[in-house]
């Protein structure tokens, strides 16, 4: 007779919308027993890309991604990294590569920023931003200027989470030639840089940044927030 997982596991090469997730519960306890076994965790993850490997719904494909959110090691990026250019399970995909500790996850978001459009350029842009990928600056820098207004305030946004100098550069040099209707997505992304590089101990370039916010041309709240940061910036 089939041991349990092995019937949740043929059970998910059908699993669909409206499917029973009771069937997939040996999976879930699975997963649970095998957070502190390393050696466990490693055949199930392999299990589980094997599953991903052989398709199904976008249901079935989606609850993989989640298992190997929560037990997936380096191993896992490739196959989760090919799912971002697959509009249905960008998303599931690119939650599991934000979340992974493994700087492959970082690097495979970056390489794959050419080959995305849409919702999955936004989820992908906006997942570096969270992760903080310094080395993802130039790439992001070029969506500043992109068509889409929606890919050039994502790319802003990012970099103001970034927050290194040459993310603060990127938007600075962005601002001077921005479109009048990016200007707020602008202006925050700016005030999160100059945050970031104040508490990097980077002073004098969040300085510079609240410096360029702080003028009659910004709205009254940006204008009070760079002010306010001014004064924190300069304080010893």
């Amino acid at each position: 007779m089939p041991a349990p997982l092995d019937d949740a596991f043929s059970a998910l090469r059908s699993y669909d919308q409206g499917s029973s997730r009771a069937a997939l519960l040996p999976i879930d306890e699975a997963v649970v027993a095998a957070l502190p076994d390393p050696t466990a965790r490693l055949a199930l993850e392999q299990r589980l890309l094997a599953a991903l490997a052989s398709g199904g719904s976008v249901v079935a494909l989606e609850y993989l991604c989640g298992k190997l959110t929560l037990i997936g090691s380096a191993a896992t990026v490739p196959a989760l990294a090919a799912l971002l250019e697959r509009p249905a399970l960008a998303t599931a995909a690119r939650n599991a590569l934000e979340a992974s500790p493994h700087p492959e996850a970082t690097a495979a978001l970056r390489a794959q920023l050419p080959k995305l459009a849409g919702l999955p350029l936004l989820g992908a842009v906006q997942s570096l931003g969270i992760r903080r990928d310094a080395a993802a600056v130039p790439a992001l820098a070029a969506l500043l200027a992109s068509p889409s207004p929606e890919v050039s305030r994502a790319a802003a946004a990012a970099l103001g989470e970034i927050g290194t100098a040459a993310a603060a550069a990127a938007l600075r040099d962005f601002s001077a030639r921005a479109p009048a209707a990016g200007a707020p997505a602008l202006a925050d992304a700016l005030l999160v840089c100059a945050e970031r590089l104040l508490a990097a101990g980077a002073r004098p370039a969040a300085q510079s940044l609240y410096q360029l916010l702080a003028t009659a041309a910004q709205p009254v709240h940006v204008r009070l927030a760079a002010t306010r940061g001014l004064t924190t910036a300069s304080t010893p």
